[in-house]
């Protein structure tokens, strides 16, 4: 796509409601030619910029792309008028999204000369809280010889169970010329890093330790990092001496890592170090946790000798889930009531309470039971529907937006800037704006500003405010469909509903084009261009370069061949193939059952968090926008299915 269709296509998403985007052509123009003489080291003279550019709200980035520039000279020699300007601007903008790239550049320029006042000059906890600029902050101080608090200060800095930055490191000299730096300081850091499990940087300070006081934090580091090899040696050397905490972190290691190896072992652990029966269960618990991430048909027995008090709400989620994938509705049901009154009250858990209470011949609690997960709107909301045979409708709440609140709002000088911003693809920069201003607005304003991103066609920050704000019920707000074209178009070409493609890229994108993740997927589906490729090759369209997988049409079609492909791989399966196109057809493959089961039993057991949200949430989103197609009650019978394995094990493979 050409950089005149980006900004053709960002200009469209602009609103007009407070001032029209061409009020500022001139000065727009004006701007870009200067960024771009400016971002090229070209002569620039700022006397001739023009009145109009100066009241230009993105002007502070010229500046600030001025001073960028110029701060190697500005820095090399004695400070001079650049210095100043420099400083001059941070004092004016230092909180502001425009100073942040030169506030980090002062701040490392000012600690690496060790200009310390100048450092502590600038410096601001509130906005600067890395800790590596607080480490620089500590180390002024101690040079400086403000030494009120400094110690404590070091100390609290001290206490942290990751690795810390060398910049760290004369805080921490500091702290020991004081003698303050104890071995018992170093002993309690080392070991609130393998509670962590840093066990690489505990071995590394058990190096200054006293030998006696090294082996107990070396002991357990080796039970993290070999957790078999070193259960076994005290299985077999029953006198040896090892922590009650490093022995059930190492062996809850094995379970995660294998939860045969440790059932195999359970017995022989228990009689080897004499662990009662209230220690014994801790141990059992660890096993049967892991036993139903895996869905081994021995989790429940290890759950069961388990005290209830050593639970916390993930063993007892997946307890239940345990119940669930084993068809023991009866222990599901005892599970649910074990749990603490917050947990068992969640929709997810009130709903399978009642499923339970179903299968066990309760209709009447069942029947109340999803009758009370209804009016939650998720998931579980309509599974209760189609249970109760009922159509669903979502409760709609509108927003109290009002356009002349809206309007104030967007007069605000941070939105103009965004705004700005925005129509000239200065992306990053146009969010970071979004969000300081929105984060400096009145409650009741902040709500107005959801209507203006959505105005505007922000659609990523309007639904992150509502969602922040626990407001999801303004569906036609918070439910767009900005590239219905595209949709259609897809949807013809692979025989999928609009709906689901539509929640896929609400999923996966909320709507951003040019969406990136760190592993490399890209798009309003977040497609990885290798899969692209592929899924091009199969369906005979041309290959994607990864500048055209940002294109909506592009990527939708590919992203919908893509589900589609799964889809039909998977027998027709949607929450199969959904499973499969979050987490990796192998992934899905692996959690299939060996016998059909019912279809809310086999994604609760999902042992992905991230998967098992996915799954439920674009499954819901596919609803919704099926819902606003005529506002009329959806028929969710076709909710209750089974899943299985698709036939001769292809399940999930490639088109």
């Amino acid at each position: 796509m050409s950089s005149m269709i980006r900004i053709a296509l960002a200009l469209l998403c602009l609103s007009t409601t407070v001032r029209a985007a061409e009020d500022f052509s001139v000065a727009r123009a004006e701007f870009q030619a200067a960024h771009a003489r400016v971002t090229s080291r070209q002569p620039d003279d700022p006397a001739r910029d023009s009145s109009e550019l100066r009241a230009y709200p993105l002007y502070p980035y010229l500046q600030a792309a001025r001073l960028k520039r110029d701060f190697a000279q500005a820095m090399s020699g004695t400070p001079g008028q650049r210095t100043r300007d420099m400083e001059a601007f941070l004092e004016l903008h230092g909180s502001e999204p425009v100073a942040r790239e030169l506030r980090r550049d002062w701040l490392r320029e000012t600690a690496n000369t060790k200009r310390w006042q100048k450092y502590l000059d600038l410096f601001d906890p509130e906005i600067d809280r890395s800790t590596l600029w607080n480490c620089h902050q500590l180390a002024a101080r101690a040079a400086l010889g403000r030494a009120d608090d400094l110690a404590d200060d070091i100390m609290e800095t001290w206490m942290s169970p990751k690795s810390l930055p060398e910049a760290c490191d004369p805080a921490f000299n500091w702290l020991r010329s004081k003698g303050q730096l104890t071995p018992q300081l170093v002993e309690q850091r080392a070991r609130l890093a393998l509670e962590n499990g840093e066990a690489g940087l505990a071995r590394y300070l058990a190096r200054s330790l006293p030998s006696d006081r090294a082996a107990a934090i070396v002991q357990w580091a080796d039970l993290l990092q070999q957790p078999k090899k070193n259960i076994d040696a005290l299985i077999a050397s029953p006198g040896r001496p090892v922590e009650n905490e490093a022995l059930l972190a190492g062996w809850s290691r094995l379970a995660r890592r294998d939860p045969d190896a440790a059932a195999d072992r359970f017995a022989e652990l228990v009689t080897a170090r004499r662990l009662d029966a209230d220690t014994a269960g801790r141990y059992a618990l660890a096993v049967g946790l892991a036993a139903s991430w895996s869905r081994k048909p021995y989790a429940l027995d290890y759950f069961g000798r388990a005290s209830v008090e050593d639970f916390d709400d993930i063993a007892h989620e997946w307890h239940v889930r345990a119940a669930l994938w084993a068809g023991d509705w009866r222990r599901a049901k005892s599970a649910i009531e074990a749990m603490p009154p917050g947990l068992r009250e969640d929709s997810s858990w009130r709903y399978w309470a009642a499923r339970a209470n179903e299968q066990l011949g309760d209709n009447d609690a069942a029947r109340e039971g999803y009758a009370a997960v209804m009016p939650t709107d998720n998931w579980y909301a309509v599974w209760s529907a189609a249970r109760l045979g009922r159509p669903f409708a979502p409760d709609l709440q509108p927003m109290p937006i009002n356009e002349k609140e809206v309007a104030r709002v967007a007069a605000q000088p941070g939105m103009l800037r965004a705004r700005e911003l925005s129509a000239l693809l200065m992306t990053s920069s146009a969010k970071a704006e979004w969000r300081w201003t929105y984060d400096r607005l009145s409650p009741d304003e902040q709500i107005q500003a959801i209507g203006l991103a959505s105005d505007w066609g922000w659609h990523l920050q309007a639904v992150a405010a509502a969602a922040k704000k626990g407001l999801f019920n303004d569906y036609p707000l918070l439910y767009p469909r900005p590239y219905d074209r595209a949709v259609r178009d897809a949807s013809k070409f692979t025989g999928l509903s609009p709906e689901l493609i539509y929640a896929v890229i609400r999923q996966e994108s909320l709507y951003q084009a040019d969406a990136g993740s760190r592993a490399g997927a890209r798009g309003l589906m977040q497609l990885m261009p290798a899969t692209a490729r592929r899924t091009a090759k199969r369906w005979d369209l041309p290959a994607p370069s990864n500048v055209r997988l940002l294109d909506p049409a592009t990527n939708v079609r590919l992203g919908a061949a893509t589900l589609a492909s799964l889809v039909r791989r998977a027998d027709q399966q949607v929450p199969l193939a959904l499973a499969g196109y979050n987490a990796g057809p192998a992934a899905a493959r692996r959690w299939l059952p060996d016998a059909p089961l019912e279809t809310d039993v086999w994604v609760e057991n999902i042992p992905y968090n991230e998967t098992r949200g996915y799954v439920r949430r674009v499954y819901w989103h596919s609803l919704v926008f099926g819902w606003l197609e005529d506002r009329q009650p959806q028929d969710v019978k076709h909710w209750i299915t089974r899943t299985w394995r698709p036939a001769a094990d292809a399940a999930l493979q490639p088109r």
